[in-house]
């Protein structure tokens, strides 16, 4: 079994590199990102295990294109499947962005599977992204979701876009609310053709009602950027807010990074697991603190090498007992490789 499961994901990599090699619209790309770490609860980490362990931080494989079908209308399309077969797991390969789509100066509309503009209203704010110094280990609702519509306007004068993701009510019979997510957007989450980046979002997905903002300013070899969010269960009294702050610098091609975070919330990962590790219950007045240090510099255009230091701590009342939790401090070395 196993060595037809190992036949079948090199032939379906052998596939599409042939796909994309003899077609000339579609690309073939994919990313290889693992990291040692080190952590005293495994709270954090991406297979929740402590002590050294290492991580595949959403290693992915994909292919995506455009074609013009009409005068001013383009068909786009992705797939792309994240890869774990470097790691301890029986599920070698996950879905992720897959999607159909079209661009015409209206807009561009997708369908299928893709992060909700929710998500994506962060921008370029989360320094530590897929690691296990992510920000949804201090916030929710950074959701990818299938059967979905999304819609993104043309910029605005330009400089604003309109975003929306809405989930299609017969593949969520279970919920009671409609399914979906807003978001307006100034500037460039690069930070290239404008150097700002402000962002505002709504989301009602996942069983919560979150509003979100996020600033972020490109001043000299300086990225300063901070995000707030609020979030609410849809059924039950459980509500709070979650901020975070961060700095980045440039030097001399090291980029160092520092960011601080606070939430009393309590649907961040580090929070969630925290408390189903000591086997008790989610409480009320949580506070959670975080702290995260690093750098990471780019070898080559493909290679980029990273560590960080993150450092989590916080507590709850349980029948009106103040519980700690255990505070974790996870360091991590990591490359990831780009093709």
């Amino acid at each position: 079994m196993k060595k037809t499961l190992i036949s079948a994901s090199v032939a379906s990599v052998l596939t599409l590199v042939s796909f994309a090699t003899l077609a000339e619209g579609p690309s073939f790309y994919g990313r290889l990102d693992l990291s040692v770490t080190n952590s005293d609860e495994g709270t954090t980490t991406q297979n929740g295990k402590e002590g050294t362990v290492f991580e595949n931080n959403f290693s992915n494989l994909g292919v995506k294109g455009s074609e013009k079908i009409s005068n001013g209308i383009e068909l786009l399309y992705q797939m792309e499947f994240q890869v774990e077969s470097t790691t301890q797991n029986d599920e070698v390969f996950k879905a992720r962005n897959t999607f159909l789509g079209l661009k015409s100066d209206a807009g561009t509309v997708l369908v299928g599977r893709n992060d909700t503009v929710f998500k994506q209203s962060e921008g370029g704010i989360d320094l530590f992204g897929n690691s296990n110094a992510d920000i949804d280990r201090l916030v929710d609702d950074q959701d990818r979701v299938a059967d979905g519509v999304w819609y993104y306007s043309p910029m605005i004068g330009g400089l604003v876009t309109l975003n929306a993701t809405y989930l299609m009510d017969g593949n969520y019979e279970d919920s009671d609310e409609d399914q979906y997510a807003l978001s307006a957007t100034i500037g460039d989450k690069g930070l290239k053709a404008h150097p700002y980046y402000l962002a505002a979002a709504y989301n009602t997905i996942n069983g919560t009602d979150s509003y979100r903002g996020v600033a972020q300013v490109k001043l000299g070899d300086f990225k300063v950027g901070g995000l707030f969010q609020n979030t609410e269960s849809q059924t039950t009294d459980q509500e709070g807010d979650s901020f975070l702050v961060n700095v980045s610098y440039n030097l001399n091609g090291v980029n160092l990074k520092a960011e601080y975070g606070q939430d009393d919330a309590g649907y961040g990962k580090y929070f969630k697991n925290s408390v189903s590790n000591a086997g008790s219950v989610t409480g009320t007045d949580v506070n959670v603190t975080q702290i995260t240090v690093g750098a990471d510099y780019r070898v080559s255009k493909s290679t980029l090498l990273y560590g960080h230091y993150a450092m989590y701590e916080g507590d709850h009342k349980v029948a009106l007992a103040k519980i700690d939790l255990e505070d974790d401090n996870i360091f991590t070395v990591g490359v990831r490789y780009d093709f």
